[in-house]
């Protein structure tokens, strides 16, 4: 089974632009943006430094530059960092990588309701991935189990107001805390499964299962901080 498109725990792989982006803005002057990409990639610190620094952020925060010079994962690495501050260990780095290249991911919204990559079938509702989970081999179960986590985390955090409006107001019996519940749930699950020893998955399941309302809180900083407009 070839590694799934969400399982990239960094340093994230950058594109060209994202490089160039990162030392184009470097604030000493006289860098020559080229061969300080091409050092950074024999440097994976250099890269996790880089995306915590404020001339990154300011760079990004220009509304004039924002999608325009930078991939999904960097844009989304950065603005993370800022809405999770602090020092990190390294469970939490490999999670912050896992996040953004996950969120990069699902802002194609056909991707936010595939369990994989390219499945024809759509899934709306939690309901229908556990089902879907229930009548799935060992590998398919592991993947949507996977993505029961990721969606749930993805929703309560990026549309926590709307959630909440549904359920007070429209008498939707699903609420934050039921995709809260969810995602520690089936991240937890996720997490001791094989595969996700084969894909180096374990620790980050593990922390996004603990800590789900740590980073849900994250993501619903930034949404709001960052890209309410």
């Amino acid at each position: 089974m070839k590694t799934p498109d969400f399982a990239q725990l960094g340093p994230p792989v950058l594109e060209n632009r994202d490089l160039l982006f990162l030392f184009e803005h470097f604030p000493t002057p006289g860098v020559d943006a080229v061969k300080a990409a091409q050092m950074a990639l024999e440097r994976p610190n250099t890269i996790d430094s880089l995306l915590e620094s404020d001339y990154v952020y300011e760079a990004l925060h220009d509304q004039q530059v924002m999608w325009l010079e930078v991939s999904p994962r960097l844009f989304f690495n950065v603005l993370l960092r800022r809405s999770l501050p602090g020092r990190r260990n390294a469970v939490e780095r490999h999670t912050l990588h896992y996040l953004a290249n996950l969120l990069g991911l699902f802002a194609r919204t056909e991707r936010l309701y595939q369990v994989q990559a390219g499945d024809e079938q759509a899934f709306k509702y939690i309901v229908d991935l556990v089902q879907e989970a229930a009548q799935a081999g060992p590998e398919r179960s592991f993947m949507v189990h996977s993505h029961i986590g990721n969606y749930a985390l993805f929703l309560a955090g990026m549309f926590r107001p709307h959630l909440e409006h549904r359920h007070r107001h429209r008498r939707r019996p699903v609420s934050v805390e039921y995709y809260c519940k969810m995602g520690r749930s089936y991240y937890f699950t996720a997490s001791r499964h094989w595969l996700a020893g084969k894909f180096g998955l374990s620790g980050v399941f593990g922390e996004l299962s603990g800590r789900f309302d740590y980073y849900r809180d994250g993501i619903e900083r930034m949404q709001a901080e960052y890209l309410t407009h």
